[in-house]
């Protein structure tokens, strides 16, 4: 009889500071201390779910005037997005084919916090792990975060990793 598997989701975003396909501090780092202190060498009792949630502009397109667009104007920003995207997500799976633990990566478009829950009732996993900005009270009001909507309302335990002292930025939205 095989062993039950442990599925851990985590929450993956790219940098604000570099851009695709570097991922943010934040979700770097969640990532890296549940393969050091969850995983370990355990590599077959886990199977890492991992989620990047791109989050459209106000008029769904950067870059572009979308008085000026055509219609494959806009197909080809959505299929640069969703490549962008991809090469993200293929950092954090080629870590996991490193160690030899199996993985899901996936990509959905939308608010971050609405997305994240709404997979989470989806698949059940065991638990979600997000990194934390550490912004402060008068940020959180104008930024808001993820993990602390998501350690509020989500269907599962949360778990959130803040960024190391050394890490972060001189302005904590930066990530």
């Amino acid at each position: 009889m095989g062993e039950e598997v442990t599925r851990i989701m985590i929450g993956v975003n790219e940098s604000s500071l570099k851009g695709y396909p570097h991922p943010s501090i934040s979700s770097k780092g969640a990532f890296e201390w549940t393969i050091k202190k969850i995983v370990r060498n355990n590599v077959s009792s886990f199977n890492l779910l991992l989620l990047h949630v791109q989050v459209p502009d106000e008029d769904g397109y950067e870059d572009v005037d979308s008085i000026y667009a055509s219609n494959e104007d806009f197909k080809n920003m959505k299929e640069k997005e969703r490549v962008r995207g991809t090469h993200l997500l293929e950092y954090f799976v080629n870590k996991c084919n490193e160690i030899g633990v199996a993985c899901q990566a996936w990509i959905k478009q939308g608010d971050p916090k609405e997305v994240i829950l709404h997979e989470v009732k989806r698949l059940h996993p065991d638990f979600l792990v997000v990194g934390s900005r550490g912004l402060g009270p008068f940020q959180k009001v104008f930024v808001g975060t993820v993990s602390e909507f998501c350690w509020k309302h989500a269907e599962c335990p949360v778990m959130t990793i803040k960024r190391s002292a050394d890490e972060t930025p001189r302005d904590p939205v930066d990530d």
